[in-house]
């Protein structure tokens, strides 16, 4: 590896992170159903049909997985909460257990000397919410403002950042209009009124956590960078119209109180009546932005319906994703936020990192792959801080192999292998060399 501490800025953060659903162990604890078990639960949605149920049984690891974190030695663990842990039905009276497991949860981060970075969503919406239309009902804003106050209100006075929900653009577009996530939908009217109340119920919680006393609150995005196939103008509008769907709708509507031209004209008969009424809310200032960044995407023109795009294979080396390695476009993504969208706002990477075909041998997992794509994907963030970018930190996804959504226990982004049958942990070569680099002296 080709970097130390020394090479970033005094106070540049390190961090980890996981999710809620792919480790906790959803089965257990008193939480409640998700959409995403009954979208597991259907033939074909998931490899292996395959749930969180177990995942990494983190909710009885915990101890021992907060050890594995500090002994990493990063400055912070980015994780999430699950509404259906702390609150069964959605709505109504919490769960004790549920929220007594994050109260745990921050103070041994605490205890460690690590920073709490508190995601509240990370797509397992209680499945009594579902049932009355999940981010389709315009109601959804307002529960979702009332599981943050329940939740922040038992952990917002120690976590050191908040923020509401993590990728807008899964939770909107790749659930409801692809079909991809729960729950499983391919309606574009839906989709629509998916991704404005995600939006809508950002604000909210913002307010909500505002009024709790909380700083230090920002917005998760994903991005990816969209390449035209080749260099005609179909195949450059199809580009600019997967970018405006992808990554301008989310940015603009927070940072900039307005959505693209280009997504609109697929999207607008479809948004709530008075949608353009919502921004103030949406609009809500924040103190930093998190950009998650993973890959490109070729684009080439299809003729059908809007948006009449497609995804074309490119020629880049790929993860276990199927995913191209393009680091530059996480400097063009810094470079573009700093400057269009939140000029004034201190930057994390809150997402980065690779899935790899990653075998236990002889007790070792030799993964040099990841540890090159993380060097690459770093020289980029220093790249852009010498550029005048405003970057505080990077945050690997993820600590732990886990619960890869549709794709199930196959793909392991994990700094950490685990044992599905065995639920045994055992730190890669990239732990270990990260910990070296992370260490106050490297």
């Amino acid at each position: 590896m080709s970097w130390t501490r020394s090479d970033f800025p005094e106070g540049f953060l390190f961090g980890a992170a996981t999710s809620a659903y792919q480790i906790e162990g959803h089965g257990q604890g008193g939480a409640g159903l998700t959409h995403w078990d009954s979208f597991a639960a259907t033939p074909g949605n998931v490899v292996r049909a395959e749930d969180g149920a177990t995942a990494c049984d983190h909710y009885n690891r915990l101890d021992e997985d907060l050890d594995l974190l500090k002994n990493l030695g990063v400055d912070v663990y980015r994780f999430s909460t699950s509404w259906a842990r702390v609150m069964p039905e959605g709505r109504g009276r919490p769960n004790p257990e549920g929220l007594d497991f994050y109260d745990r949860l921050v103070d041994g981060l605490l205890e460690r000397g690590i920073k709490p970075a508190a995601t509240l969503y990370h797509w397992e919406l209680p499945q009594p919410l579902a049932d009355l239309g999940g981010w389709r009902n315009s109601d959804m804003p307002n529960w979702f403002a009332d599981f943050t106050k329940t939740v922040m209100g038992r952990i917002g006075d120690r976590v050191w950042s908040a923020a509401p929900i993590n990728e807008p653009w899964c939770v909107g577009w790749l659930s409801h209009f692809m079909g991809h996530h729960a729950p499983g939908l391919r309606d574009i009217r839906a989709t629509a009124r998916a991704m404005h109340h995600v939006l809508v119920s950002h604000g909210r919680a913002i307010e909500v956590m505002r009024g709790l006393g909380m700083t230090n609150l920002g917005g998760v995005f994903n991005l990816e960078w969209a390449h035209p196939a080749d260099d005609s103008a179909a195949a450059v509008d199809a580009a600019a119209r997967y970018d405006a769907i992808y990554n301008q709708f989310f940015l603009g509507g927070v940072f900039l109180g307005q959505y693209p031209d280009l997504a609109l004209e697929g999207l607008e008969p479809h948004l709530p009546r008075r949608w353009q009424d919502d921004f103030p809310t949406i609009t809500q200032p924040l103190d930093w932005v998190g950009l998650n960044y993973y890959t490109r995407k070729v684009i080439a023109s299809q003729a059908g319906p809007w948006p009449s795009y497609e995804e074309i294979d490119g020629p880049l080396p790929k993860t276990q994703m199927g995913w191209e390695i393009h680091p530059e476009a996480l400097y063009e993504f810094i470079m573009r936020t700093a400057r269009e969208f939140a000029p004034n706002l201190p930057i994390y990477i809150t997402e980065n990192g690779m899935a790899n075909a990653d075998q236990l041998i002889d007790g070792v997992v030799n993964d040099p792959e990841r540890l090159a794509y993380i060097d690459a994907h770093l020289a980029q963030c220093k790249r852009a801080i010498s550029d005048g970018a405003d970057l505080r930190g990077y945050f690997l996804w993820s600590l732990m192999d886990n619960y890869e959504w549709a794709l199930g226990y196959e793909k392991r982004f994990g700094l950490i292998h685990v044992d599905f049958e065995t639920l045994q942990r055992c730190p890669k070569a990239s732990y270990h060399a990260l910990s070296k680099r992370l260490s106050k002296s490297g």
